[in-house]
């Protein structure tokens, strides 16, 4: 016999209505129940009637996922943690691919599926703020990266400070005494706002070192894919700017630069030592292993689905955007550390993680100082308790 709504609500010690408070995904639900009422739900296996559920709300049980390339690891990865997230509210993710085109993002947000969905998930690289404010579709929607504009829209956003980020893994290299350190992946382009960022996190990290800028080391890219990075680093090399160091504005490119320096000869980390940002999966088993910034995907997903859960439950009248900024991790790997790095410290892993984040807007939450894998000292401030993994072992800041 399949467990009833009833047989949930016994086993946690709660009404049956706030069974299906937690089922639905209404927000306001004390973290402690609905955390009992989960542990209730996944003893007895039970499934809400969806089908049932769906008609009786007038839903379709489908949300949407548009992002602007599914050939960039990060976003088919990044799609598979919002399945994860959609699937514990009882959810079906329909994906869709703008390839960062203006015209198909503002196909998106005008409501071209909103008889198909009941809200939206939406990463833009080429929607203004003008689109937005023209939209007249009325799907709950939650964005996704960077701020279209620089004004907060009325739209709930969630992000990373790529600033911080970027600023943070261009410190690590120079604090292993880096200097010529080139950046590759800039782009001018009106949908370059992730690589604008990143571009100044680096500049300021030059700034702090006491780095002049060198325009030579900083190479534009057209699209973020391996080839680009290939070719970029080949451009670099051609160049004669002489890099120590590159700072990639994502793994894929960092991962066509080192397929470069590869044939070329040239020795990572002990020629030039290489940086990228995602850690996708691709990262950690390449040869040399990849050092990178790792965005919390699970959480951007997790906190945007719930996002969309309360816009979908019903917000309070006087609700405003909200916008949160997730936290992201520095992981230096082989490419920046060398595959004896750690031999001195006792440790038979090249991997060293530090959890940080440092949000530039939106909500801040309690920081701590944590020592990054490089030796330097950074404020950091975590979504949750921070911690620092030095091989396979974790250690909180307390006890480190």
């Amino acid at each position: 016999m399949q467990p009833r709504l009833k047989d949930v609500a016994e086993l946690a010690g709660v009404s049956i209505k706030t069974v299906s408070n937690v089922v639905n995904g209404y927000p306001f639900v004390k973290p402690e129940t609905r955390e009992r009422v989960e542990r209730a739900i996944a003893e007895l296996n039970y499934r809400p009637n969806l089908t049932a559920r769906n008609l009786r709300q007038g839903r379709s049980g489908v949300i949407a996922l548009a992002v602007p390339d599914l050939d960039i690891p990060y976003f088919a990865e990044l799609a598979t943690n919002v399945i994860s997230a959609a699937d514990r509210h009882g959810w079906t993710v329909l994906i869709d691919q703008t390839q960062g085109d203006r015209a198909k993002e503002r196909l998106v947000v005008s409501g071209i599926r909103a008889h198909l969905i009941d809200g939206l998930l939406f990463s833009p690289l080429a929607l203004t703020a003008a689109d937005l404010a023209q939209r007249a579709d009325h799907t709950p929607m939650v964005l996704l990266g960077e701020r279209i504009g620089r004004r907060r829209t009325a739209y709930d956003h969630v992000c990373i400070d790529n600033v911080a980020a970027a600023q943070e893994a261009t410190s690590h290299l120079t604090g292993l005494g880096r200097r010529r350190i080139a950046a590759i992946g800039a782009r001018q382009a009106a949908s370059g706002a992730t690589a604008r960022l990143r571009l100044r996190g680096y500049r300021q990290a030059l700034a702090a070192a006491g780095l002049a800028e060198d325009p030579a080391l900083v190479v534009p890219v057209d699209a973020f894919h391996r080839a680009d990075g290939a070719r970029a680093m080949a451009d670099l090399l051609d160049s004669g700017a002489g890099p120590d160091a590159v700072f990639c504005f994502n793994d894929t490119l960092a991962l066509g630069a080192l397929r470069t320096l590869l044939s070329r000869g040239v020795r990572v980390p002990d020629d030039i030592a290489l940086f990228g940002f995602d850690d996708i999966e691709d990262g950690r088993f390449s040869t040399p292993s990849l050092s990178t910034i790792a965005p919390d995907r699970a959480g951007i997903a997790q906190t945007a689905v719930d996002l969309l859960a309360g816009l979908l439950a019903g917000p309070a009248p006087d609700r405003r955007p909200q916008e949160v900024c997730a936290s992201h991790t520095l992981i230096a790997r082989e490419s920046t550390l060398g595959v004896q790095a750690q031999s001195a410290a006792g440790s038979s892993s090249t991997e060293r993680t530090v959890a940080s984040a440092a949000p530039s807007s939106g909500p801040r939450l309690p920081s701590s100082d944590t020592v990054s894998a490089s030796g330097s000292h950074s404020r950091t401030v975590t979504r949750a308790a921070s911690s620092r993994r030095i091989g396979g072992t974790s250690h909180s800041p307390s006890s480190a």
